[in-house]
């Protein structure tokens, strides 16, 4: 047939009992909801189709009864897989109460499968989901004693460990478009997000399955073939909805900055009230470097976006959505997912591939639950099923990772006088003994040195090799009353810090200034049992020859007040180096090597940037130990040192 818009009864009609229904959205972006209310009305009316296998990547839902949620009927969800459950909470108890099969997996391999599935693959290999609940050792992601099937196997490549999911054939994908011409061809031109719908369309066509696609409009003539999202060739029926099922977001029916349709003024965003969400995304906002690649997950981290904007440095980082957005100002609440002037939108596995191969320089991420070794809960607690979304991708690849959150659940308090008063303490305690459902694994992350902090209102931890450590308290809070009474368990305390002061005053903190423009002195950290001088040059500016100077001057004296040689390890990320001082910089760097130096390295998280200081410090007769991280660049620092020295008389190394 060359016309294929139907209605949405005659479209869900088709459906038949015991099929696999696959279906997009994130929360109310991409929902196909008019498809959705049909095939609930279908189901209220003649008791069919019965005991379908659902499959989502994202909650599809608003969090009361629209989206997926109008599906929660008995008898007509037989199975659940699904990687975020918060917004579909009717389904949630569903799977919580055993009445239906359910498997929590990662959002981002949920997203992957689809993929795989349309390549007729019968396993998606990913390291993620180790040491966490999805891991086989530790359930499986099943979420009842009813779920028996076992969807994610561990086993072993190469001495590794890696998890294998499990496909399956889908029988109907039902997806959401924009425009749509009587073959099928979809455009996507209004939509927040493009999500998994091009992969999910080859997964069900290649599977013999079929594809339902809503869309808001039929094109009165060819629809440009660049802009085409999901070729004709693999739909079956277009669904015209009404505006009532086709908002844009569930809080928003339509705004082109989502879409990239217009721009909006980004200096037009509000100020944030100060208060405990304030205090935390500011403290958040301080781990930002210029350049970073940065993810924002849902709930408190929505506030760093705020917190960037306020402060005018939105443009020196890339903010980034999971589902697919680059840049601009990620939204919050039924709006996340969305962004307002996003540089790019690219589709959610792809997104996946760029954050499970390690693309993150920073993620902010919440907390509903911490222990003793770091461990992470916000899938599964106190009688609630949260799902796991995208934190265990997020999570377990960030180069650099902050939870954040309030240090109890439901506390109040106040800034006064540039001080946090506790007005009264939460009710239910969230550093706890042992967390109810291991989603993020510290002794994983201790593994892999992944840098982690726990960001709350009144203090600050730190994940070491022996545990967390307390190593910020706000100023005005008292160690012993106001964090140690209402933790399960006591932190390594050693000497912290007092957090920032300008974090709990009105106004702008003047981050820019803070971030790039901080003094030598707050820059260069000596290590006296190593030798080792650790040089933070993150965002350093070198655009006069005494900023050059500024930095030979610090080390000579160092080197002067020691009255020997130490190594050094330099951050180098995000510098910023005029092009006519480099010349200048590398050979002061090659100058305070040979005076100062034993050994040295220098790493970065830019591929290009390492190319390009390798190739610098060559020309300068410097040896280019460079590295991407700084756990590689203290690797080789520390070996170097532990390595003997051979002078003229080899009789004379020394050790």
């Amino acid at each position: 047939m060359r016309d294929k818009i139907v209605s949405a009864a005659d479209a869900v009609a088709m459906i038949r009992s015991g099929d696999t229904v696959a279906t997009s959205g994130f929360v109310g972006i991409g929902t196909p909801n008019a498809v959705i209310c049909a095939l609930e009305k279908r189901f209220l009316a003649t008791g069919e189709p019965r005991n379908l296998t659902l499959i989502f990547a994202a909650a599809p839902g608003d969090g009361e009864g629209e989206g997926l949620n109008r599906l929660a009927h008995d008898g007509l969800v037989k199975r659940l897989v699904g990687g975020h459950f918060n917004l579909v909470p009717k389904l949630g108890q569903r799977a919580l109460s055993g009445e239906c099969e359910a498997y929590n997996l990662p959002l981002g391999c949920v997203s992957h499968l689809f993929r795989e599935i349309a390549g007729g693959k019968p396993w998606l290999i990913s390291k993620v989901g180790l040491r966490t609940f999805i891991d086989p050792r530790n359930g499986g992601g099943k979420m009842n004693s009813n779920t028996t099937e076992d969807l994610v196997e561990l086993m072993e490549i190469d001495g590794q460990e890696w998890l294998r999911y499990k496909s399956f054939p889908i029988n109907f994908a039902i997806l959401r478009g924009t425009t749509a011409d009587p073959l099928g061809n979809v455009t996507m031109e209004k939509e927040a997000l493009t999500l998994d719908n091009r992969s999910l369309a080859m997964a069900a066509k290649n599977c013999g399955g079929t594809v339902i696609v809503q869309v808001e409009r039929i094109a009165d003539g060819w629809l440009n073939p660049h802009a085409v999202k999901i070729p004709g060739a693999l739909v079956d029926c277009v669904v015209v909805a009404g505006a009532e099922d086709h908002a844009q977001t569930y809080a928003t029916q339509y705004n082109g900055a989502f879409s990239g349709e217009l721009r909006t003024p980004p200096d037009r965003a509000a100020s944030m009230e100060l208060n405990a969400r304030k205090i935390i995304a500011r403290r958040c906002a301080l781990e930002l470097r210029k350049g970073d690649v940065v993810n924002l997950g849902i709930g408190m981290p929505e506030g760093v976006a705020e917190v960037a904007t306020e402060e005018k440095i939105i443009t020196f980082v890339s903010l980034t959505a999971e589902a697919g957005t680059i840049g601009g100002i990620p939204q919050g609440r039924l709006d996340f997912g969305a962004a307002i002037n996003p540089e790019s939108i690219i589709d959610q596995n792809q997104m996946f591939d760029f954050i499970d191969g390690g693309g993150l320089d920073l993620a902010c991420l919440s907390f509903a639950q911490v222990d003793a070794q770091g461990n992470v809960n916000v899938s599964r607690f106190g009688g609630r099923l949260a799902g796991a979304g995208g934190f265990i991708n997020i999570s377990q690849n960030a180069r650099r990772l902050v939870f954040c959150g309030t240090f109890t659940d439901g506390l109040q308090t106040e800034v006064r006088d540039g001080k946090l008063a506790i007005l009264q303490e939460g009710p239910r305690a969230k550093f706890i003994e042992e967390v109810e459902q291991i989603t993020f694994s510290g002794e994983y992350a201790r593994e892999g040195h992944q840098t982690v902090l726990y960001v709350t209102e009144r203090c600050v931890l730190s994940l070491t090799p022996e545990g967390l450590e307390l190593t910020e308290v706000a100023p005005g809070i008292d160690i012993e009353r106001d964090i140690l009474a209402h933790m399960k368990f006591r932190p390594i305390i050693r000497e912290p810090r007092e957090m920032a002061a300008v974090i709990f005053t009105e106004g702008p903190m003047n981050l820019n200034k803070l971030l790039f423009e901080r003094p030598l002195s707050e820059r260069m950290e000596f290590d006296a049992e190593r030798n080792t001088l650790f040089l933070n040059l993150v965002g350093y500016s070198v655009r006069t020859s005494a900023d050059v100077e500024a930095v030979r001057g610090a080390v000579f004296a160092l080197y002067e007040k020691l009255g020997h040689r130490f190594s050094a390890v330099i951050n180098y990320d995000g510098i910023d180096i005029a092009s006519n001082l480099s010349d200048a910089w590398f050979t002061m760097a090659a100058k305070v090597e040979r005076r100062c130096y034993d050994h040295v390295s220098r790493y970065t998280a830019s591929a290009c940037l390492r190319l390009k200081l390798g190739a610098a410090l060559t020309e300068h007769d410097v040896a280019p130990h460079v590295f991407e991280s700084r756990h590689e660049a203290a690797a080789y620092v520390f070996d170097a040192a532990r390595r003997p020295q051979v002078t003229s008389d080899p009789s004379e190394a020394i050790v």
